[in-house]
């Protein structure tokens, strides 16, 4: 419409101000909903990378990230003999603490089999382990830590020499260490120890047959591994994604108290021009379309800002610290899209009420 067009851009720097603020709400929203999607991600890469349907653990346990498990003896073979597992590879998994450069760093140590997987799917520099005096480290964490081939990593009261980086193994909470399941069980004094099997279950077995049959076995717990991502997720979570949440609704508010306040002014003063409109019998509707016109192009225009705002912090962060996994897919666009609007229409209510109550006689007395 010709007249929202012409309040719009008769002050061109309150319209900029008004799509920066969007743009800048806009961004943080979708910066924040990137890093939680990010977050899931990271706490499900092993398993996303493992192979095996079902994932067996001690008793009890239900999470890979979240508890310690320790199978009892024999459950390796116990488990390879139960009809429709095609295979159960054991991995020795534990939480510990490096000291690296005078920081206590939280890591998660996987001891793998070669031979059967469960190790590193992605080593891009280097090689796995031949030996038990040798490790796989995290790409990230090497980097931060001016660690490289051929270095040595202090680990509870072992040394062992990097051989290999990975790449996908770290979060911003914690990443992942690889040695041959042996090195683990010395190290632990645990000889023979298994904390999981990710088992394959044989072609035409459902995983659910498979699971429940593993199930009856004493002193294990079989899940499916969607499941043990499940619960990996909302575990880790719970503690962030309320926080994060909170944060995007108020960016939300933000956002449309932006673009309110501008459009507002700009209504407020122009009670003259409505008051005219009103008086040549402009109907209500006609000027609330006026109103809701601006607010809409003012949060589109700002909408589409913050997508482009939102990839170029995506691209800065990640660069500056690669430990926060910022994931911005296509479909976030149309949720951005969405918001935008919503901040638009929230944004028009305010100055439609002042339209709405505008008396044309109260305006020519001025």
């Amino acid at each position: 419409m010709l007249i929202a067009h012409r309040n719009l851009t008769r002050e061109k720097t309150r319209l900029a101000l008004s799509i920066g603020g969007v743009a800048l709400a806009i961004m943080l929203v979708l910066i924040l909903d990137g890093m939680l999607a990010g977050m899931y991600r990271q706490i499900t890469s092993y398993l996303d990378h493992s192979r095996g349907s079902v994932v067996v653990a001690q008793n009890g346990v239900r999470n890979l990230l979240g508890a310690t498990s320790l199978l009892p003896a024999g459950a390796v073979a116990d488990v390879q003999a139960i009809g429709g597992v095609a295979e159960a590879v054991p991995i020795l998994s534990q939480f510990v603490i490096l000291d690296l450069h005078g920081k206590k760093q939280p890591t998660y140590l996987v001891g793998y089999s070669p031979e059967l997987g469960g190790g590193p799917w992605d080593v891009v520099a280097g090689r796995t382990p031949e030996t038990d005096e040798e490790m796989v480290f995290d790409r990230v964490l090497a980097a931060r830590h001016d660690i490289g081939l051929g270095d040595e990593v202090a680990l509870m009261d072992r040394s062992y020499r990097v051989v290999g980086l990975s790449d996908g193994t770290t979060s911003w909470m914690t990443s992942f260490i690889f040695l041959r399941q042996s090195a683990v069980q010395a190290l632990l004094r645990a000889p023979g120890a298994a904390s999981f099997l990710l088992v394959d279950a044989e072609e035409g077995a459902s995983a659910e047959a498979v699971r429940d049959r593993i199930s009856e076995m004493p002193g294990v717990e079989a899940l499916l591994k969607m499941d043990v991502q499940a619960n990996d997720r909302r575990l880790f979570g719970k503690f962030f994604s309320a926080p994060v949440r909170l944060m995007t609704g108020i960016a939300f508010l933000i956002g449309a108290l932006v673009v309110g306040l501008v459009i507002y002014t700009a209504t407020v003063e122009r009670r003259r021009e409505y008051g005219v409109l009103k008086a040549l019998g402009a109907r209500n509707r006609v000027l609330y379309s006026v109103v809701v016109v601006q607010a809409f192009w003012a949060a589109l225009a700002g909408t589409a800002f913050g997508i482009l705002l939102a990839l170029g912090a995506q691209a800065a962060i990640m660069a500056a610290r690669p430990q926060f996994l910022i994931v911005l897919q296509a479909d976030m666009a149309g949720r951005a899209l969405l918001i935008g609007m919503g901040m638009g229409l929230l944004a028009a209510l305010f100055p439609a009420r002042a339209v709405a109550g505008l008396e044309p006689a109260e305006v020519f007395r001025r």
